[in-house]
Parts: structure tokens; C-alpha cells; sequence
């Protein structure tokens, strides 16, 4: 599969990520997705651990990541792992934890990104991962 295939599929699924459910302290959980109730901006995050294989250190980022809900921009906030799910030449279960935040706009992504949680979170989790990719997509008209 090519870069840009794979960015193609992963952008998709960040898509459908954010009409399925955002959950978090701003987040509406329990409020049926609309066109009107989708954030304009999304910011996902695909982490890979140095350590992969530690419950140690995967329960690190983790914890960390769930700090990044208290940043007064983020909408919204998931956080997973690779969900066992049937494996397809399109997908791609090789990293160890992601993020989905959601933001009103590109105002409030470029805050988080020099919140001093946000910070704080990265320098107490950096030397965890080995690799971290992250993809941010606006919202498009229908």
C-alpha cells in the first residue's frame, strides 16, 4: 500500500471516528451525531512505543494522553489501541495508542499545541515512542 493510499484510509476512518461518538469531558456522548454537530477541526495522533511490548509504558502514554482533555480548546477527546478487528491489506494495527481530539477551528488546534498541558504531556511521555505520525483534516461542506 502506498504513503498516500494509507493516508487516504486513515483520514477515512478519522472521519467516520468523528461521526460516530467523541468522548470526553466536552464531548456530547449521549447526542446522536448530525452534519451540524461535526467538529470542523480533528487532530489524530498515531503513537508507535519504543517498547511495544510494555504494559508498563503503554499504561504511560495512556495517562498522559487523558490529560490532554483538560485543554479548555478540545471538544473532544478518543483514545484507543488497535482494535482487534479483521485484518485487511488496508489496515494498519502496527502502532500502540492514538488520539482523536476535536476542535472548533484552527485557532483552537494552534492553542493546544502550546498549552502547557499539552507540553508537559510530551515532555513526561517523548521518550516512550519511537515514532508518532499525526494527521489533521478539516471539515468539508457536504
Amino acid at each position: 500500500m502506498t504513503d498516500r493510499s494509507r493516508r487516504d484510509v486513515i483520514l477515512a476512518a478519522t472521519a467516520l471516528a468523528v461521526g460516530v461518538t467523541a468522548t470526553g469531558t466536552r464531548a456530547a456522548a449521549s447526542t446522536p451525531a448530525s452534519k451540524a454537530s461535526f467538529p470542523p477541526v480533528v487532530h489524530h495522533v498515531f503513537f508507535w512505543l519504543k517498547n511495544p511490548d510494555s504494559k508498563e509504558d503503554l499504561a504511560k502514554l495512556l495517562a498522559g494522553l487523558r490529560t490532554l482533555a483538560d485543554i479548555d480548546t478540545v471538544r473532544g477527546i478518543h483514545i484507543g489501541v488497535p482494535a482487534d478487528t479483521e485484518q485487511r491489506g488496508v489496515v494498519d494495527g502496527s502502532y500502540s495508542a492514538s488520539e482523536i481530539l476535536f476542535f472548533d477551528d484552527v485557532e483552537g488546534q494552534n492553542a493546544y499545541q502550546v498549552h502547557p498541558i499539552h507540553k508537559q504531556f510530551v515532555a513526561d511521555c517523548e521518550h516512550l515512542w519511537e515514532r508518532v505520525v499525526v494527521y489533521d483534516a478539516k471539515a468539508v461542506a457536504p
